[in-house]
């Protein structure tokens, strides 16, 4: 039976801006939206369930744009360690930083990795998330990259999530191919990429561009074997260096270019001309204890949509809120709560290729929204994490957390 969701105010973020119906009442027929408007306006349904949301803000489900989800172990003991004084270089010199987590990845089963990783989405599900990308890239051998990205695939068969999945091979070296990062740029191009993506495992493919990690051309090769396999491109950039990986995305259209605190003008108006969305990071930017805020003045400037989201990854963003991800935008990247929320919703789902179908509430896009129990839509960047009472609706039906947990 179709549901007429109404008794609520509506923040329906179309055009990435609150464009607010007071009164609003919203008709669900399956998982799609079929009307949405002021009560007042609302034609006779006929026979409907009826649904009372007593006064709530609707927003359109969160999105977390940016996560690497699924991994092995955790680094709580070398943060401890930093903290004491003992150096990111010690540290990794004796087997940590991502080394270790890489080994612990490896190690696991599919089934551990997702249990944990199954934990985790569940806490963002609580909070308001109905879709989320995971990345792979702590495997970095087929075997193992196939593993987490089938735990991804498993997120979203059996949790009420919609979960995408992203290839991250191009994250780090591996041990094996230690010194031959051109080898391992092939073996990821010739074998990694084409079986994976022949397994229906990958939405998208990401590549770490950076001084530490690969340069743009070694990422050029990763972003011109997908293009042929026809899979669209991501990527980490400018986020400890001005390597202008930012216009290298550009150039490939890629959905998204992400962290971008070393990124230029020049950088932020070729992604505005291709339509690539930064996806702003400000977990990390806080774990690493970084200055070189994101030139957010350039990015308005030029009209590139921003989008916020938790990286939620064992070393420099242990993130388990993308609520709190809303707060640390406006405070530490100066963002409107408005931008933050749209940061989540609209340009979240455009940064995952999915603005058609999500990340607004109108008619015929998904029936994926969270009422809160709040006052207005600045709330939910005001409060510093946690729950805020209210319901999750998934595919037009209430989601009954507690339940699947």
């Amino acid at each position: 039976m179709k549901k007429l969701w109404h008794h609520c105010h509506a923040a329906t973020m179309t055009g990435g801006k609150y464009s607010v119906i007071e009164d609003a009442a919203i008709l669900t027929g399956g998982a799609r939206i079929e009307w949405i408007g002021p009560r007042a306006a609302a034609p006779d349904f006929g026979d409907v369930e009826h649904i009372d949301l007593d006064g709530a803000w609707v927003t359109p489900g969160l999105i977390d744009c940016h996560t690497h989800l699924v991994f092995g172990g955790d680094r709580s003991g070398e943060f401890e360690e930093r903290l004491e004084g003992v150096s990111y270089a010690e540290i990794a010199a004796r087997g940590g930083g991502i080394a270790s987590t890489v080994r612990a990845t490896r190690e696991a089963s599919e089934d551990a990795l997702f249990e944990a990783a199954k934990a985790r989405a569940l806490g963002l599900l609580r909070e308001g998330v109905t879709m989320l990308e995971v990345k792979s890239g702590y495997g970095l051998d087929l075997a193992n990259e196939r593993k987490m990205l089938a735990v991804a695939r498993r997120l979203g068969a059996t949790l009420p999530l919609n979960v995408r999945a992203t290839c991250l091979a191009a994250h780090a070296l591996p041990p094996e191919y230690a010194n031959r990062a051109d080898d391992y740029i092939a073996y990821i191009c010739d074998e990694m990429l084409p079986a994976l993506a022949a397994e229906g495992l990958v939405d998208a493919v990401d590549a770490f561009c950076e001084h530490i990690a690969f340069s743009p051309q070694q990422v050029e090769r990763v972003f011109r074997c997908a293009r042929d396999l026809g899979v669209p491109v991501k990527l980490h950039a400018e986020q400890l260096s001005s390597l202008h990986g930012s216009s290298l995305a550009a150039r490939y259209r890629a959905l998204s270019a992400d962290h971008l605190e070393y990124m230029t003008d020049d950088d932020a108006a070729a992604m505005a001309q291709s339509g690539t969305v930064a996806v702003l990071l400000p977990g990390a930017f806080y774990m690493l204890r970084e200055t070189q805020l994101p030139p957010i003045d350039a990015l308005r400037r030029h009209g590139v949509p921003i989008a916020l989201a938790s990286d939620l990854n064992p070393g420099t963003s242990p993130a388990l809120s993308l609520r709190l991800m809303l707060n640390m935008g406006c405070t530490l990247f100066r963002l409107t709560p408005e931008e933050a929320l749209a940061g989540v919703t609209n340009h979240a789902a455009q940064a995952l290729g999915l603005q058609a179908t999500h990340g607004s509430l109108e008619a015929g896009k998904a029936a994926d929204f969270v009422a809160w129990r709040i006052g207005r839509p600045a709330e939910l960047s005001y409060w510093l994490g946690g729950v805020l009472p209210g319901r999750v609706v998934r595919g037009g039906s209430q989601v009954d957390i507690e339940r699947i947990a």
